[in-house]
């Protein structure tokens, strides 16, 4: 029934004729779900949307624990047609207050914890349904899912048709809806499926959330397009996935969870019949690539990717992966590090990466023009990323022309927080700039110029409301005043060289 749908056939193939093995082992119950199972819910929460109304091409938002009903929900708003829109646990009111007006879904499904909060501003952004979904596997949208039947026939899509927005932030503040299509995550998965080596023999612990393209459109469409099984973990605590990899082949991570790891009891022995550790969504040190290899013996695959295009490039699974690099472009990917016009630079020079493929997106929710801005049209998406190629063909990221700080894995511009310091009172501006830290990769630090009684603990108490908790800075600096040039712009790349150090 699943082959008159893109994305769904191509998540459901693998597993057809085996309907009793295991996708899920809910590492909180102890419990576990087939393949079988598991699409027959995905089926009943198709039949939950369109009974709700939802028809192609509809948002359905979701702010929810990871659960495996989440899972379930995706999977059946792929079969409905419905475009799903995963938003971070971490975001506030006011966050998702935008997404919500913005994107206009029909549906929201939220924690129960979080209902009496979001349910004004949903009504007020023209919200019809609200549903809730909780960390035990409960909610209304577990009912409503129980009082359908199985056997839903999924509704034709096109390879150009969406099959999710996911936000990722903008320089002036505003986020942007980035357009996922069917086409665009069914090659991308089969793609590093193939080219990392998974089968259905293969147990990856899923440690990752579920509302970011590494935890959904990798960790989650791999298992499934491979047939493969899963350790789902509701977060990432490091001897709980230390103590999984006795039972498990893969783990897929950032590099603070490589970092935790490492410092972890007992990492050595658990590891030696594991086949393959993943690490993306911010740079992974060379020192923990090589301080990993010390203690386990394994290399960890580096890769490289962004919300806009899925993954681009990875280290190879055959073959030397270097430290320091994010490998070769994937196959059915073109990337070239190019001027700003657009033309390849030379081996061994630094230009910002452009990349080209099914694997992009279909440009930003609601925004033409900057999606001209980004998207040229021979197809390149300009990434703003800085890097260089060298003579043997590797990649390595050397900066963010955007200034995009990544922190324990999660993307945060800083003009978004920079907005919310200025707005407090005795403030007179402010540039938040990223630093090195240990544990998460970079962190966020907040440099201000102040004329008012206003200190470090006030700052941060200002903003707390209406910023996630990962975008909040870890250190607030009061300056006399923020170093510029000539032309009076502040100069960021200074202010992190001078509070390098900060974080310790």
């Amino acid at each position: 029934m699943y082959n008159v749908n893109h994305l769904a056939k191509r998540l459901r193939s693998a597993s057809l004729g085996r309907e009793d093995a295991t996708f899920l082992q809910n590492h909180q119950t102890g419990e576990t779900i087939s393949y079988g199972a598991f699409f027959a819910n995905a089926e009943r929460m198709a039949a939950v949307l369109v009974a709700k109304g939802l028809v192609v091409g509809d948002r359905v938002a979701v702010q929810a624990p990871k659960t495996q009903a989440m899972l379930e929900l995706y999977v059946g708003a792929v079969l409905a047609g419905v475009v799903f829109l995963p938003l971070n646990t971490g975001y506030t009111g006011a966050e998702i207050q935008y997404f919500l007006e913005d994107a206009t879904p029909k549906m929201l499904v939220c924690a129960s914890a979080n209902l009496e909060a979001l349910t004004p501003i949903a009504v007020a952004a023209g919200v019809a349904e609200i549903l809730t979904l909780d960390a035990d596997e409960t909610g209304t949208l577990v009912e409503a899912r129980g009082g359908m039947a199985a056997g839903f026939e999924a509704v034709p899509c096109g390879a150009d048709d969406l099959a999710a927005i996911l936000y990722t932030s903008g320089t002036t503040g505003r986020s942007k809806g980035a357009m996922l299509t069917h086409r665009a995550l069914a090659s991308n998965s089969a793609a590093l499926a193939d080219y990392w080596q998974f089968t259905a023999e293969d147990v990856l612990i899923h440690a990752l959330p579920v509302f970011h393209t590494h935890g959904l459109f990798v960790a989650t469409n791999i298992t499934l397009m491979s047939g493969a099984s899963c350790i789902f973990m509701a977060g990432f605590e490091a001897s709980a996935v230390v103590a999984a990899m006795q039972g498990a082949t893969a783990l897929m991570g950032v590099p603070t969870y490589y970092v935790r790891l490492l410092e972890t009891e007992g990492l050595a022995a658990a590891s030696k019949g594991m086949r393959l550790f993943v690490s993306g969504s911010a740079p992974l040190l060379a020192e923990t690539h090589e301080r990993w290899r010390d203690v386990t013996g394994h290399a960890i695959l580096e890769r490289y990717g962004m919300t806009e295009t899925n993954m681009n490039t990875s280290n190879p699974y055959v073959g030397e992966r270097r430290a320091g690099t994010v490998g070769f472009a994937l196959p059915g990917v073109e990337v070239i590090v190019a001027d700003a016009a657009g033309v390849e630079v030379p081996r061994g020079e630094v230009g910002i990466l452009e990349v080209r493929g099914d694997n992009v997106f279909a440009g930003y929710w609601k925004m033409p023009q900057k999606t001209a801005e980004e998207l040229r049209e021979d197809g390149f998406f300009i990434t703003g990323d800085m890097a260089v190629q060298d003579a043997d063909g590797y990649i390595s990221i050397v900066g963010r022309a955007k200034d995009l700080i990544i922190t324990g894995g999660y993307n945060v511009y800083p003009k978004e927080v920079e907005l919310l310091i200025d707005a407090v009172a005795g403030v007179v501006e402010s540039a938040v700039i990223g630093v090195p830290h240990a544990d998460f990769g970079e962190a966020v630090v907040a440099v201000v110029v102040a004329d008012g009684d206003v200190d470090e603990a006030g700052i941060l108490a200002a903003i707390a409301p209406d910023l996630a908790r990962f975008k909040q800075p870890k250190r607030v600096i009061i300056v006399d005043e923020l170093t510029r040039n000539a032309m009076g712009k502040v100069q960021k790349k200074a202010l992190r060289e001078r509070f390098a150090g900060v974080m310790g």
